[in-house]
């Protein structure tokens, strides 16, 4: 009998306890903000991790000429250095380092490095999207490989960048990046957070299906015979009536795109490039990305090029565009519907934040799994760039500049030599540029094949006012400029080019 009554009080006990586990998860439930609108960004997520786990770097034996070109304005002469060592150390055919009439000291110490396959040219740069069109236009080899002046080369990234050209229909080939020297600021370690998620996550799905929307400018390959056709049409593109100065890479990749050609992405050709080791620059350089990518992308749509990509690509890009309203719903839906005024309601909407973050961040915690004392700050710094950086941005969209390079100042906001760690550190500030005489040697480079002609020379007078190449420019074109005093404007020329023989007649020239 004492038996019985034994058994009959544990029954009860654990009935007990079962049931108050069963309220407790009726309570939590009411936490987990699971709407329609959460299950379709998370099954895009999954949908896109899925297919991107799928992807595999293509390998084989192909090789071509390839002809490196570097526009540099104002970059700290011990990184451009630096990266050009690890360019140099891979064997290109030649390396155009197109800079300003300004960096006389980077001139001088890349032709001391004495290396006959380099070229360094003093230009007189009128934005980035000229410097590129002088590089390529000299440019004299099959694969022209667009590389920023401070992101250096991981050991066989040449080699494996060219391997998916066997495709001749394979316009553009996008490269695995990290940040350099990631654990030396907070900032570099949410970047390179922010920077695998996209390169683990997202673009080896694009890169499959064969429409990767942005080829990244830190280091991106092209057909020269795809990109000559449209170089006008980067160089000069106009948005809502004023010229446009950053966001070169996505308008030269939907270029390509729209002519026809694919655009990949190989994982195994990495690069490391130089990120903000500040929050005012970090986030500056959001409020710049996030511009680029409303104009490009609604460019694209306005074209009707964005219909003609795969499904993968065209659901990207539209969550990009809506990323305020799907992270303005959640965080609506957080704090006015399920968020109570209590320890286990805001318990519960943090740990969903953070858990959410997590299996997101999971390509990158894997890789780096001490990032998880991070993860607090990297999910507020997801909502604001999501919400009011992206708003922002949305509003001054076409507000025009580069935001963290300067033309009293060199090196980017935060990322100069001096913000690194070990031996590439240096003490001094960035520095205010004076022009300065320039050597009295020639800075030359032979005309790009079936490309114009372009007079080389030495630059020496003091001021240094003309380009060492310079292209014809119009008194229309100059007038049209509207830099703004902290960044460099887009090019003057305005050179005449064809369309690709695949594009819809005038598409690309009125884009």
């Amino acid at each position: 009998m004492d038996t019985l009554a034994a058994l009959a009080a544990s029954q009860t006990s654990t009935q007990v306890v079962i049931d108050q586990l069963v309220a407790f998860g009726h309570e939590a439930l009411k936490y987990v903000p699971v709407g329609i609108a959460g299950v379709i960004v998370w099954a895009l997520w999954l949908y896109r991790v899925v297919l991107s786990a799928r992807a595999k770097p293509i390998v084989n034996g192909f090789r071509t000429t390839t002809s490196v070109v570097v526009p540099s304005y104002h970059e700290d002469p011990d990184i451009l250095l630096r990266c050009l060592e690890s360019w140099r150390s891979q064997n290109p055919d030649e390396i155009i380092i197109v800079l300003d009439v300004a960096d006389t000291e980077a001139y001088q110490r890349i032709v001391a490095v004495g290396d006959p396959t380099v070229k360094p040219i003093l230009f007189h740069h009128v934005g980035k999207r000229s410097a590129l069109g002088q590089g390529i236009r000299l440019a004299r080899y099959d694969v022209v490989v667009l590389v920023d002046s401070d992101t250096s080369w991981e050991p066989g990234l040449l080699e494996n960048v060219q391997m998916p050209f066997v495709d001749t229909t394979v316009g553009g080939v996008g490269t695995q990046q990290n940040v350099y020297q990631r654990n030396s600021s907070i900032w570099r370690i949410i970047a390179d957070w922010l920077v695998n998620l996209r390169y683990f996550n997202y673009v080896p799905a694009m890169g499959a299906a064969g429409a990767v929307p942005c080829l990244s400018g830190r280091t991106a390959a092209y057909r020269r015979s795809a990109v000559l056709p449209v170089l006008d049409n980067l160089e000069n593109e106009f948005f809502l009536g004023r010229r446009c100065v950053a966001g070169d890479d996505g308008r030269l990749t939907w270029l390509v795109l729209a002519s026809g050609f694919k655009t990949v992405h190989q994982e195994s050709a990495k690069a490391l490039s130089m990120f903000p080791a500040t929050g005012k620059a970090f986030f500056k350089q959001r409020i710049r990305w996030s511009r680029n990518s409303y104009r490009t992308y609604l460019t694209a749509i306005a074209k009707g090029w964005i219909w003609r990509v795969p499904f993968v690509t065209k659901i990207t890009v539209l969550q990009i565009i809506l990323t305020p309203v799907t992270m303005g719903i959640t965080m609506w839906y957080l704090l006015f519907s399920r968020l109570e005024l209590s320890v286990i309601g805001a318990g519960f909407t943090l740990a969903w934040l953070l858990a959410g973050r997590a299996v997101r961040g999971f390509s990158n915690l894997r890789r780096h799994p001490l990032d998880l004392f991070v993860l607090p700050i990297l999910a507020v710094v997801v909502i604001v760039i999501a919400l009011p950086i992206k708003v922002f941005s949305f509003i001054t969209m076409n507000k025009q500049g580069w935001l963290t390079r300067h033309a009293d100042q060199m090196g980017g906001d935060g990322q100069t030599a001096a913000t690194l760690d070990g031996p590439g550190a240096r003490p001094a500030a960035q520095t205010v540029l004076t022009p300065t005489p320039a050597p009295a040697f020639a800075a030359t480079a032979a005309p790009a094949v079936g490309a114009p002609t372009m007079a080389a020379s030495t630059v020496a007078a003091p001021a240094m006012a003309a380009a060492a190449v310079a292209a014809p420019t119009t008194e229309a074109a100059a007038a049209s400029l509207t830099p703004e005093p902290a960044a460099a404007t887009t090019s003057g020329t305005q050179r005449a080019s064809q369309p690709a023989t695949s594009l819809q007649a005038g598409e690309v020239a009125a884009a």
